[in-house]
């Protein structure tokens, strides 16, 4: 695969009230890909797992059940709301398969959107499951307008997978002061418990007046900031002002977003989709040993086309080709990587489904 420019050799920065990353890109584009023959995860496509007539599926976050089986949180929305139904119409569903090798059934609705006068009103997105203790964690978007700038992370917890879920009256957490990078809302939450003993939750956020003078497909440069808390169900504080992820200072607006970040070994992990690092077809892997100074992007998985074979799709799914939203059964030691989970566009009724692949390194 041909890169599509070349970058200058540059550093860029990023900095916190509790420290500072550089990180240091190679001499050219051109020399940033040299991990294409090799990316970070060796993958063998399972395939389609999760497809639904009349919706599109998205977001679908795997966890192990007490049952032995793989119980799979995901958002969906009407065929007809067109691929923007996720902003205005989403709801989050709970799914079931034996193991994650076969497919997966349906099972129940979780969140909906609850209507006027909630912060959560007109979409719930974004799902990211997770177990501390005996109880079970649902970090989620909500919006009360069905636009972004109203976008908030919440949190639902239950005893069981299947419910009851005890719904947040009020967002997790809210988006920073006017004028700051991350004023517009917060969204796509990525969870884990630090070394400190604090709970860190990474978000995505971005500023309102790049998003509303920028021009082009993609407005707006997208940052990811840390909160913690010492509780899993917060309150959660931001470590800092500044975000821990910054692309902004590469050309062409490169930035990442649908972050999924899990503890090995001693180093935390991060997998994202990439937004122009070097395409907008890979995903990312990053790593960091204190959640703030992270390391230079490489690869960590291609574009769809290069492990499946898939016939061209209708006209009205522009976004063909992309693994979106991944994310990461992990072993049931709970640090090794074992099945990679993300949305990507096609399928039999020519909207969006999950799709899963098999990880077969020895990581």
């Amino acid at each position: 695969m041909k890169n599509s420019g070349n970058f200058n050799r540059k550093e860029f920065l990023q900095t916190s009230a509790l420290g500072m990353a550089a990180v240091l890109l190679g001499s050219s584009f051109t020399s940033l890909l040299s991990s294409e023959e090799n990316p970070y995860f060796r993958l063998k496509p399972i395939g389609r797992s999760l497809a639904l007539d009349g919706y599109y599926i998205w977001c679908s976050s795997p966890i192990w059940g007490e049952d032995g089986k793989v119980h799979l949180f995901y958002s969906r929305w009407k065929k007809e709301k067109g691929m923007g139904g996720w902003l205005n119409g989403s709801e989050i569903c709970r799914a079931e398969a034996n193991s994650p090798f076969d497919i997966f059934k349906h099972k129940q609705v979780i969140l909906a959107p609850r209507g006027e006068g909630f912060w959560d009103a007109t979409t719930c997105h974004n799902p990211l499951i997770k177990k501390v203790g005996d109880k079970y964690l649902l970090f989620f978007m909500g919006n009360s307008n069905g636009k972004t700038n109203t976008k908030r992370i919440g949190l639902a917890t239950s005893k069981s997978l299947d419910g009851p879920w005890i719904r947040p009256d009020q967002p997790l957490l809210l988006p920073g002061k006017e004028g700051s990078w991350d004023d517009h809302c917060t969204t796509n939450p990525a969870f884990v418990k630090g070394n400190d003993g604090k709970y860190w939750l990474f978000y995505k956020s971005w500023n309102t007046h790049e998003y509303e003078t920028q021009k082009g497909s993609v407005r707006g440069n997208r940052k990811y900031g840390l909160a913690n808390s010492d509780s899993p169900l917060g309150p959660y504080l931001k470590v800092s002002e500044n975000p821990v992820i910054d692309f902004s200072s590469l050309p062409n607006n490169a930035q990442l977003e649908d972050a999924f970040v899990w503890k090995q070994k001693d180093k935390f992990h991060m997998i994202a989709r990439d937004m122009g690092f070097f395409n907008h077809e890979f995903g990312l892997h990053l790593t960091t040993k204190d959640g703030i100074s992270w390391t230079k992007p490489e690869i960590a998985y291609l574009n769809m086309q290069h492990y499946t074979t898939e016939p061209n799709p209708p006209a009205h799914l522009k976004r063909f080709g992309r693994l979106e939203r991944p994310m990461l059964l992990l072993d049931k030691d709970g640090e090794t990587p074992r099945f990679l989970f993300g949305a990507t566009q096609g399928g039999d009724f020519q909207t969006s489904t999950t799709f899963v692949f098999e990880i077969l390194n020895k990581i």
